[in-house]
């Protein structure tokens, strides 16, 4: 039997799960790390709390297995996306604390694109449209507000990456600086036609081509770490949205997967040609392998489980997030309450980066339990907003929508958004997708994997939520959240 490992690198936590050949989960090790609010609007990580977390539960997840370095083939590695650190290359040391991909620092520069009308070049050669969330206008800030690090960074003594650069980094020792295309397409610096840094956009960006990681495919033996105690390859890369449409057999056009993580994630196949939206989705690289690159179209948003960590932390509504579930099952309804949680502004298919979080149609009779039930239902509300976008683009109709992520395991929240798309809702028997995706893209570098049937032959469905919501009762539900979407929109005024 042959083992994969596979590092998975998210907003809150550093995991580490070993697969084997079967694809099945042989042992997980998890570890939080902090997060840090120095204003409103501001999110930031320790990059050296990304990496320490990350080798310890890496290291961890070996002693559960009871394996040795030897026994793994490949490290695959999937990461938290956007997020932004720039380090010196010397030293390996970060030269500010990493800017996460939540982070709205920088929405007056992405306001300032649009003033220059130069939003529609960047959606035509990247996919994406100008936002915060994207890496280019975090590197901007970086350089423009940590002393010196402009002029370090145009010496070339400066490297930029996003989080799976970072680990790579730390894994070879400071040997290798890569991406792969999937990250790469995530940093509104890459040109998905060419596959290539795009020199206009780095001008644009004021960001030094000298700071830039190689692109490399998401399938393929990029270099090698010796931190495990036995020399091992890395051998798959891609972004976490990226990774878990790979990991959920979603290798053909049309097919659809949804993340329901920190943020949710809906992503569809799109095949070896990228389809423009027209109504403010992202086309994004899927991954690369070989010299063949697969596309998607993407609906980012920015709050979901993160507002059941808001239930629990922000308002103490619930002692863990487990218990939310229970709490919004206790009553039948929300009673007319909408929760917006545009905690961060809205992504897909709105991007306002300056609506935030709204909690509407409250009385007296209001209770917890009619808001934490408002909590989940608004994460599936946005899920719909974004396939309704998505279908329109595609022109092809959702049949089905495979899930995963922490809040698939919530079946009043699965239930409900299978009331609300009209179709079925699909969680499969190994959950674990995004580290999974990671593991094949690596697995299938090194000869764990024949090819993608052989990884396609062993998904397998565990759960299927079917749609029971009378039409009426939809269109009443779906009107609501339109008016509360509206209250929402544009609360914060730019600065």
């Amino acid at each position: 039997m042959k083992y994969v490992l596979a590092l998975d690198q998210g907003t809150t936590s550093s995991r580490a799960i070993v697969f084997d050949q079967r694809g099945s989960v042989i042992s997980v090790a998890q570890k939080e790390f902090p997060q840090h609010f120095p204003q409103p609007g501001r999110v930031e990580h320790d990059p050296d709390d990304i990496w320490k977390s990350q080798l310890a539960v890496a290291k961890q997840a070996l002693k559960k297995a009871r394996l040795a370095a030897s026994d793994i083939v490949a490290i695959g590695i999937t990461n938290q996306r956007e997020t932004t650190i720039v380090w010196d290359r010397r030293t390996g040391r970060p030269v500010s604390r990493a800017i996460v991909w939540q982070d709205r620092r920088t929405a007056d520069i992405c306001d300032g694109l649009r003033k220059r009308r130069v939003d529609r070049t960047i959606q035509k050669k990247t996919g994406l449209i100008p936002d915060a969330y994207f890496s280019a206008t975090k590197i901007q800030w970086i350089l423009d507000h940590v002393r010196g690090a402009r002029k370090r960074a145009e010496a070339g003594d400066l490297a930029f990456g996003t989080v799976d650069s970072w680990l790579i980094w730390n894994l070879t020792e400071g040997r290798v600086h890569a991406t792969d295309a999937s990250n790469a397409s995530r940093t509104m610096l890459y040109n998905i036609h060419t596959g290539r840094w795009d020199r206009s956009l780095l001008k644009t960006f004021d960001v030094p081509a000298a700071v830039l990681p190689e692109v490399v495919p998401s399938s393929g033996v990029l270099g090698e770490t010796r931190l495990l105690g036995e020399t091992i390859p890395i051998a798959g890369i891609a972004g976490d949205q990226q990774a878990a449409l790979f990991g959920q057999c979603c290798t053909r056009p049309g097919m659809v997967k949804n993340t329901y993580g920190t943020g949710c994630f809906l992503l569809m196949n799109t095949g070896t040609k990228p389809v423009v939206s027209r109504n403010r989705l992202l086309t994004t690289v899927a991954w690369q392998i070989g010299n063949r690159t697969h596309y998607a179209l993407e609906g980012s948003i920015f709050i979901a489980g993160a507002v059941v960590q808001w239930l629990r932390d922000g308002l103490g509504l619930i002692r863990t997030a487990a218990e939310v579930e229970k709490l919004a099952a206790s009553v039948d309804s929300t009673d007319g309450v909408y929760l917006v949680p545009a905690f961060a502004g809205l992504g897909a298919p709105h991007w306002d980066a300056w609506a935030r979080g709204t909690l509407v149609g409250l009385t007296r009779g209001t209770t917890k339990a009619h808001i934490a039930r408002a909590a989940l239902e608004g994460i599936a509300y946005q899920v719909a907003d974004v396939v309704r976008a998505m279908e329109s683009d595609s022109g092809l109709k959702l049949r089905q929508l495979r899930v995963d992520g922490g809040a698939s395991l919530n079946a009043l929240l699965m239930q409900f958004q299978a009331d609300l798309l009209k179709v079925p809702v699909i969680r499969p028997v190994v959950e674990e997708t995004t580290a999974l995706g990671a593991a094949c893209l690596a697995g299938l570098a090194v000869g764990c994997w024949k090819n993608q049937s052989e990884i396609q032959s062993a998904w397998q469905e565990a759960v299927r939520f079917r749609s029971k919501m009378k039409p009426a009762r939809r269109r009443q539900l779906l009107d609501g959240w339109s008016r509360a979407l509206e209250r929402a929109a544009g609360w914060e005024q730019p600065s």
